[in-house]
């Protein structure tokens, strides 16, 4: 082991002399770069004597199409947006609290009460955990609670397309009569 990091040692000793010894002679074989200037012109010199095609940016620089992206060509094409349906029903992200967690399908309808002016429906979940709704009132993702009728709820739910549209779709809820499931 030890043999070996000597002769790492010792190869890298040698290419270092070799670089040393090498990039004198390396620098005296360079041609003169500017007429009567010697091997190192000064800045001044060098801009004094530019080339004749310096004053023309067309021969200087040419940018070549082939192989490569044009560079402005806009990033999305209309390939691309062409393939959205403009009839999808965007969610509107908010956040679901109460009887939003609960679509109406997955109540079931127990008991309408009117008192007064007060109209009230109580349904169950699966659970048989127990609810009460009012008019107005919230409920699934996009449904409010329209009308409690004696025998039924009435619930409208509103969703909205990508292009603006606005669609309404009635749910009703049935109270069943005992023994009916």
């Amino acid at each position: 082991m030890k043999t070996q990091i000597d002769i790492r040692h010792l190869a890298f000793g040698l290419s270092f002399l070799l670089l040393l010894v090498t990039a004198p002679l390396s620098l005296q074989a360079m041609p003169e770069t500017i007429e009567g200037t010697g091997p190192n012109p000064t800045s001044e010199q060098l801009l004094t004597e530019l080339p004749a095609t310096a004053g023309d940016p067309a021969a200087v620089f040419t940018y070549q199409l082939e192989g490569r992206p044009d560079p402005f060509s806009p990033f999305i094409s209309e390939k691309a947006t062409s393939n959205i349906n403009m009839d999808e029903i965007v969610d509107t992200g908010e956040a679901l609290t109460g009887m939003q967690l609960f679509e109406p399908g997955q109540l079931t309808l127990v008991a309408i009460i009117f008192e007064d002016k007060a109209e009230l429906a109580m349904v169950e979940d699966a659970a048989g955990q127990g609810y009460t709704l009012r008019p107005g009132m919230k409920i699934g993702k996009k449904g409010i609670i329209t009308t409690i009728d004696p025998n039924q709820v009435n619930i409208e739910e509103t969703s909205v397309t990508r292009a603006g549209k606005q669609l309404t779709n009635k749910i009703v809820m049935l109270l069943k009569k005992e023994g009916e499931e």
